[in-house]
């Protein structure tokens, strides 16, 4: 069984805590069973792996989050990465291709598509195995459906041929109105879990004849050239043999903070305090000021360096809009190596604090339009300049005129101080080497 889960999108609705790097899917709000904190990709990895630890599992991800990818998943979990966003089909298409031509999977193997912003208890992956057997041993597309808990606008429906385990489906529905989500509901309908499954080699071969490609790696070189897709509409309005499974188990999509919120087994998490008198309060702090809380009722509090945001719960849900009109740059990131934090910005400068994971490495790179200052603030390690290698420690100082390449290496878990000055910082700034 092949797992493709599919991590994109910005998060705008869960601002200030996503943005283009760290999207939803990355931001710690969950404990696992040990008690440490945990995101959704990294929740729903964990779920899949302990129903069936053999399972190749790829995350189609875009070129921005590849890092985020590696940073909670490790090394050890494939990732197809998007040289830009395509819609959901491109990206199923092109990681259908990684299977084949990476992973080396057989075209009658199985595979499941699957987002990672949904939160459900572990047990609803054990009806992958049945969803995977049945694709085994049927032609088409099968599909997961929830039986709904409320009529909901959130969710698209799908209407059954009949009330069976597995069913012929009549007809999808795109997110109702509430009037058309109840009159959905009575007449038998299922939530759409957005979870789909089918032969490898059957859904490939439709991409490689809409898309005009014949590998991954030529799907890749001309992905630039793509027109953005829907699975939906590439795929599901055009399929004339569609099964829905029907699951029991109570699913939440993730993508607003009513919901995110309704979902954390802790009101606080960061430095806050909630007064006894507030009511349905949550405060989620990622920064080191504190938040205090008093007198209130069915609010979300949240902060990080890219904003703060106090909303009632209800109206948190529209704040994409307000968003757009921000503009803003990215003020922290998880990366491969570490995470980054931007702690100052000014017309010819910028600081940022650089926190690198031992053993890990930046990439060996130059900027042509901005010089560079590492004050170590803490742990050991070393570093590159132009070829020039160099063990480094707490108090050190390493500066880096615009065109050297450099690198910094950690030995032990390092704080790094960078300084960027120039009257042209940007994050396009940026030629990567190979390191001899």
């Amino acid at each position: 069984m092949n797992i493709i889960l599919l991590s994109g999108g910005s998060g705008k609705n869960l601002w200030p805590l996503s943005n283009d790097i760290r999207s939803k899917q990355f931001i710690k709000l969950f404990r696992n069973d040990s008690g440490n904190m945990e995101s959704m990709i990294q929740r729903i990895h964990r779920q899949i792996s302990n129903v069936d630890r053999y399972v190749d599992i790829v995350v189609a991800t875009s070129k921005q989050q590849a890092s985020t990818v590696i940073n909670q998943l490790g090394r050890n979990v494939g990732i197809s990465v998007e040289p830009e966003r395509k819609d959901t089909f491109p990206a199923i298409a092109l990681a259908l291709e990684y299977l084949k031509c990476i992973n080396h999977a057989s075209p009658d193997e199985p595979v499941i598509v699957c987002p990672v912003d949904i939160f459900v208890e572990d047990s609803f992956f054990e009806t992958f195995k049945e969803i995977a057997d049945f694709v085994s041993n049927h032609s088409g597309i099968a599909l997961l459906g929830t039986v709904p808990t409320e009529a909901s606008t959130r969710y698209g429906y799908i209407t059954p041929e009949n009330d069976n385990a597995v069913s012929k489906v009549v007809s999808f529905t795109e997110k109702p109105n509430l009037i058309t989500a109840q009159r959905l509901i009575q007449n038998g309908s299922l939530w759409n879990a957005g979870i789909s499954a089918f032969h490898l080699g059957y859904v490939a071969e439709i991409a490689e004849k809409l898309l005009d490609y014949s590998d991954y790696y030529d799907l890749y070189n001309k992905y630039g050239e793509v027109t953005p897709i829907g699975f939906e509409k590439a795929v599901l309005e055009k399929e004339k043999e569609i099964h829905v499974i029907r699951s029991q188990n109570t699913i939440k999509d993730l993508g607003t903070w009513d919901v995110l919120t309704s979902a954390m087994s802790d009101k606080v998490i960061g430095n806050g305090t909630i007064d006894r008198a507030s009511e349905d309060v949550y405060i989620i702090n990622d920064m080191d000021i504190p938040i205090l809380a008093v007198d209130l009722k069915d609010v979300v509090i949240s902060a990080s360096q890219q904003g703060i945001l106090v909303s009632s719960k209800v109206e948190s849900t529209d704040i994409g809009p307000f968003v757009d009109h921000l503009g803003q740059t990215v003020m922290f990131a998880d990366k491969s190596w570490g995470t980054m934090k931007v702690l100052d910005v000014e017309n010819d400068s910028m600081t940022i604090k650089l926190s690198l994971k031992a053993g890990k490495r930046m990439s060996y790179h130059s900027h042509e339009n901005r010089d560079e200052v590492w004050m170590i603030v803490s742990g050991t390690g070393k570093t590159i300049v132009d070829g020039m290698e160099q063990p480094v420690r707490s108090g050190d100082v390493i500066t880096m005129e615009a065109g050297c390449r450099h690198t910094i290496m950690a030995e032990t878990d390092l704080d790094v101080i960078e300084i960027q000055r120039g009257t042209d910082i940007n994050v396009a700034d940026k030629t990567k080497y190979d390191l001899e």
